[in-house]
């Protein structure tokens, strides 16, 4: 049972269904907004409270607030999905309010109970539900839990303010054209995070770490860049906002183990049980780029694949560094990859049984 009662507040503002059949028709990623947002608020002295659902709109803050100056923020990223009879639901948000508190933990912050955290989700999707997209091919709404150090206060300390909230943007394919091979630029110049940092947790830090990275990716024709780990530079780590996979030619699906510096991916997890179920042998381990390299030029390496909640699987087709280029497989879409992918989109969107329990009903 929820110990905060995210309670509406009463609105007449509110996109017209006009326009917002307009957005749906088209919304893209990340680039328009639904009515309201969750908000709850934590204090030192009297813990979380101050629950709501409030019109979606600007934040007051301090210019002074601790999360400007020190980054003490973390974030999570889910999707509700509307199935054909017209329900709302999300995938496995247990882990994710899970992932929300191991982040907390790192950076200092209070951790939010599970049950806020779906009672969170469930306020936003219910006073959203129109904002929720039929789904026509890949279609979703978009949930972004965030929370941040509000303190008015100069000092390095954890704050003892913290706001909490939930916004919804309807959401399309994340990369526009679709779900085609990417080209992955591999940087020896940049790294994500180092051990003992804050890599598994889900900061901004990670993220503005990771955007040069992309802007030189950028400049060599590629559509993500791949960090190698900070230490010896000679290991997979993750992409800037994505794990990886890999499979090989015996059936075998490979992906770095979680060393501390890798974002534990609810995707992630969720494609290792589906590959067991399909009899894949699983490994979690230290994948050698100059190794990885080799095998996808042999043939050893079949298919290479990254995942994500925005992105679900999307291929790898190429490799570029500056020591040249290397296509995977014939540079197209895997079959394993695209198997594994129709798998868990159809779970999603209620196309298959959930026989693993990992869809919660929002509306």
């Amino acid at each position: 049972m929820s110990a905060l009662d995210f309670t509406q507040t009463s609105t007449t503002r509110r996109v017209g269904d006009d326009e917002r059949a307009q957005i749906l028709a088209d919304p893209g990623f990340g680039q328009h907004y639904t009515d309201f947002m969750a908000h709850a608020r934590w204090t030192a002295e009297g813990g979380w409270g101050a629950a709501e659902v409030i019109p979606f709109g600007p934040l007051q803050l301090s210019p002074a607030a601790a999360v400007l100056h020190y980054g003490q923020e973390i974030f999570e990223g889910l999707k509700a999905f509307r199935h054909a009879d017209g329900s709302v639901w999300t995938f496995r948000p247990e882990a994710n309010g899970e992932r929300l508190q191991r982040s907390a933990r790192r950076l200092a912050l209070p951790e939010l109970p599970i049950e806020d955290f779906l009672a969170s989700l469930a306020a936003v999707t219910v006073a959203d539900e129109p904002w929720v997209p039929e789904a026509t091919s890949e279609e979703s709404l978009y949930l972004r839990p965030f929370m941040f150090a509000s303190e008015e206060f100069l000092g390095v300390r954890a704050s003892r303010t913290v706001d909490y909230y939930v916004i919804a943007s309807p959401a399309g394919p994340y990369f526009p054209r679709g779900v085609q091979p990417l080209i992955v630029w591999i940087t020896d110049e940049y790294a994500r995070a180092g051990a003992g940092g804050t890599g598994a947790a889900k900061c901004g830090g990670n993220y503005a770490s990771s955007l040069l990275g992309k802007n030189e990716a950028a400049e060599h024709g590629a559509d993500e860049v791949l960090f190698l780990d900070s230490e010896t530079h000679t290991s997979i780590d993750e992409l800037s906002g994505m794990n990886v996979f890999a499979i090989t030619r015996d059936g075998r699906l490979l992906t770095p183990a979680l060393t501390g510096s890798i974002l534990e991916g609810v995707t992630r997890h969720s494609i290792l049980r589906l590959a067991q179920d399909r009899g894949l042998e699983v490994a979690e381990q230290r994948l050698v780029m100059s190794e990885v390299l080799e095998q996808v030029s042999s043939g050893e390496i079949t298919e290479m694949f990254a995942c994500g909640t925005a992105a679900v699987i999307n291929p790898i087709g190429e490799f570029r560094a500056h020591g040249g280029s290397w296509t995977v497989g014939e540079g197209g879409s895997g079959e394993i990859t695209l198997a594994l992918r129709k798998e868990l989109t159809d779970i999603q969107y209620g196309r298959i049984p959930d026989r693993h329990g990992w869809l919660t009903r929002l509306v």
